[in-house]
């Protein structure tokens, strides 16, 4: 941008709540009032009430709808759509999180005018990018790591994110293995990264973390390899966040961070939990932002919170602090949904609210145990 020219784009962060995992009226809504365009949506975040693992089909179901609904009001044919809006649906809503969409757009003012926020600080920025489709063989693995990175790389360029240090936040939507495409895949001669599907919703989310620290310049490419994935936990970025589902055999990307060459009020800021229970970690993200006010933000804080992104993960080592715990040798619930509602229980306490985006299942994204987290504020 040339010195002293107009800033235009400014990230607009909506949250609104889904009585179902088909109800997108609340997004309808939006676009009835006039508080977004359907045109200005380039990504939309899901927490569904689903659980969380393969046949999680809450999330396919809300994508179905969400296709749907942008189908209608883009006139575009509904396969066409997950090309424009990047549609990240993480399933569970352990303990008391909420089901909610978090819609998020890009608005052009005209050159010129002055909006919220247009002087020279920093302001939220937000850059969408897909992959190609994967074939089953190659999820889990280092081509999924490669082309990853490059779409993070792309969605840093398109906005205006030229430093990797003003990233703050990485979301991929990444695929899983099921038993047909697993059959697909020997059909063809090829072996998979593993013959259990609930594991390789692991080693995707793995290898999407890593493609992220890499492009984020956290690891470099000597470290990475198919044998790290999924293994050596040592490997980790503090920014990334992956969800893996069924509804698609691609990566959708979206990249946060705050950058100069955007305009408005919101800001977002980062840390990472090192365990389950670490809340001073998202007290540092709030401060970053502007925001203190423990044990809890008061109303006036608590309204100026736009949403708040974070990984949950049972700690391998079966120990929170030296305390034993049971998430992972319970049979009949999931570990990372013990872990959602864990971490959702810590953040909900501490914010206010219960509608935060709680993804579980943090391979490479953390230390054991822990997560990476964000929270976009306006300005206090």
């Amino acid at each position: 941008m040339a010195n002293g020219e107009a800033k235009t784009r400014e990230t607009l962060v909506l949250r609104v709540p889904m009585r179902d995992p088909g109800d997108v009226s609340t997004v309808a809504n939006l676009f009835d009032t006039g508080v977004i365009a359907p045109a200005e949506v380039i990504a939309i975040f899901g927490k569904t009430e689903g659980n969380g693992c393969v046949n999680d089909f809450t999330r396919a179901f809300s994508v179905e709808m969400l296709k749907q609904l942008f189908a209608e009001r883009l006139g575009c044919p509904r396969d066409d759509v997950p090309q424009r809006v990047a549609m990240v649906m993480s399933g569970g809503t352990e303990g008391g999180l909420s089901p909610h969409f978090l819609v998020l757009g890009v608005r052009q003012h005209a050159s010129g005018t002055p909006s919220a926020g247009a002087a020279s600080t920093p302001a939220l920025a937000a850059g969408t990018a897909f992959t190609r489709d994967f074939q089953p063989e190659e999820i889990g693995r280092m081509a999924q790591v490669h082309e990853t990175a490059d779409a993070v790389r792309r969605a840093m360029a398109e906005a205006a994110l030229d430093d990797a240090e003003d990233v703050h936040f990485v979301q991929v939507k990444c695929p899983l293995l099921t038993a047909e495409r697993i059959t697909e895949a020997h059909g063809r001669h090829h072996d998979v990264v593993t013959e259990d599907t609930y594991a390789s919703m692991g080693y995707s989310r793995g290898a999407s973390a890593l493609g992220i620290a890499l492009a984020l310049g956290e690891l470099s490419l000597d470290v990475i390899s198919d044998g790290a994935i999924g293994r050596d936990f040592s490997l980790w970025s503090g920014r990334a966040s992956a969800s893996a589902g069924v509804e698609l055999m691609n990566c959708e990307v979206i990249v946060l961070g705050n950058s100069s060459q955007w305009t408005g009020d919101k800001i977002i800021a980062h840390d990472v939990m090192h365990d389950g229970i670490d809340s001073p970690a998202l007290w540092r993200a709030l401060a970053a932002s502007g925001l203190d006010y423990p044990p809890q933000l008061d109303e006036t804080q608590r309204a100026l919170v736009a949403a708040v992104l974070c990984k949950a993960e049972p700690a391998k080592t079966g120990q929170i602090r030296g305390a034993r715990h049971i998430m992972s040798d319970d049979s009949d619930i999931n570990a990372t949904r013990h872990a959602r509602a864990l971490v959702g229980g810590v953040v909900a306490g501490a914010v206010g609210f219960t509608d935060v985006f709680v993804s579980g299942g943090a391979e490479h994204q953390g230390p054991d145990g822990g997560g990476p987290l964000a929270v976009i504020t306006q300005r206090p």
